[in-house]
């Protein structure tokens, strides 16, 4: 099979969908790689490395999409990439489509085999390839967060850990997940009074537990909210429903009571986000204020930090692709339910229940959307 990787167009988007390292997995497996001219160059993976590796250089984006059996990416593909995608053409990425109708018409229209990074599952729950970038996303929040709290910024001047004699910055983290793990993580280890709210007591029990009473837990309901966020300095949105449009639970009228200069972060942006006055924002302007608080909605966050998200992502990819080479899709997919449940459209039809249901598409489930390849 011949395996293609583009160059990431998206606004401040350095990472790329294979290293070299996974490039020579590829080539010992017996299979071609083409990857697009100077496409790890801004990280440290240079065109000599990727040769060394085993694959071809090629100078265009287009000479990849027309070439390869199966395109690797990170991020969505943008219109002009969708625009290239052919019938049967596989593609691996992430895709975040319930948010997205635009993406979503275009991968519909191309015939293409498109699976999401985002909705693959693991064998013990979770989604293994979703997590490598939550991880990255969730402790980025923190120092995310921490900088736009700075008054030069726009937010309230104050510093995450305190000082001795000035109390921390109160940060609340909306969601127990493997983002608000991470992030809560982070932020204890600076010093900030921390509280997690999440619905699933078995998981608030296991943070607490983890945490050693170094942060708060609190079941969330509309009044914990109401009450929390007013005194809050720094608020993490980290609420994920697989493959759907995040919930806006931190609403309007939640940011109004909020003081001056606080700080939301919303990792859930991919999704739509999760406060209702959230629009995606990229890293050359990553914040806006409304209501006189920093919001902080930057969609690829892990792009921030390129070189260690994609050396994470492509640890983690990497055994889901060489199976989708190894066998082909249909194969692949068909002996592993993981697998097949990151499919989210083949052929135009949409597979994936959560984006037919939030965009308005017929669904045909996954296995039978398979046996026409």
């Amino acid at each position: 099979m011949i395996i293609g990787v583009p160059k990431e167009i998206k606004n401040h988007e350095y990472r790329i969908g294979l290293t070299p390292a996974g490039v020579k997995e590829f080539v010992v497996n017996g299979h071609e790689v083409i990857v697009e001219h100077n496409g790890g160059a801004a990280i440290g993976f240079d065109n000599e490395q990727y040769v060394a590796a085993g694959a071809k250089i090629i100078e265009t984006a287009a000479e990849i999409f027309a070439t390869a059996d199966m395109i690797i990416k990170v991020k969505e593909p943008q219109p002009v990439e969708c625009k290239m995608l052919r019938p049967n053409q596989i593609l691996f990425t992430y895709l975040h489509l319930a948010p997205d109708p635009k993406q979503t018409k275009l991968l519909v229209a191309s015939g293409s085999t498109c699976i999401a990074y985002e909705t693959v599952t693991g064998p013990t729950g979770g989604l293994p390839l979703l997590a490598p970038m939550s991880e990255v996303a969730g402790r980025m929040s923190i120092q995310a967060g921490a900088h736009a709290l700075e008054k030069a910024q726009g937010g309230l001047g104050a510093l995450l850990g305190g000082v001795p004699g000035v109390a921390p910055a109160k940060v609340l983290i909306v969601g127990g997940g493997v983002v608000g793990t991470q992030a809560a993580r982070m932020a204890v280890g600076m010093g900030a009074d921390v509280t997690i709210l999440d619905r699933s007591l078995p998981r608030l029990r296991q943070l607490d537990t983890e945490f050693n009473g170094r942060l708060k837990t609190v079941y969330s309901t509309a009044d914990a909210m109401d009450q929390l966020i007013v005194d809050a300095d720094l608020v993490i949105g980290a609420v994920l429903i697989p493959g759907a449009a995040a919930p806006k639970l931190v609403t309007k009228e939640h940011i109004k009571s909020m003081k001056k200069g606080a700080v939301v972060v919303d990792v859930a942006i991919d999704q739509g986000g999760c406060f209702a006055t959230s629009k995606a924002t990229t890293h050359q302007e990553p914040t806006y204020i409304v209501d006189d608080v920093v919001h902080y909605c930057v969609a690829n966050m892990p792009g921030g930090v390129a070189r260690t998200s994609t050396i994470a992502l492509t640890n983690a990819t990497l055994p889901f692709a060489l199976t989708l080479a190894n066998k082909g899709a249909k194969q692949a997919m068909l002996d592993d339910e993981h697998l097949m449940n990151g499919l989210n459209v083949l052929g135009g039809k949409i597979t994936y229940l959560p984006v037919a249901q939030d965009l308005g598409y017929d669904y045909v489930p996954a296995k039978e959307a398979i046996a026409t390849l």
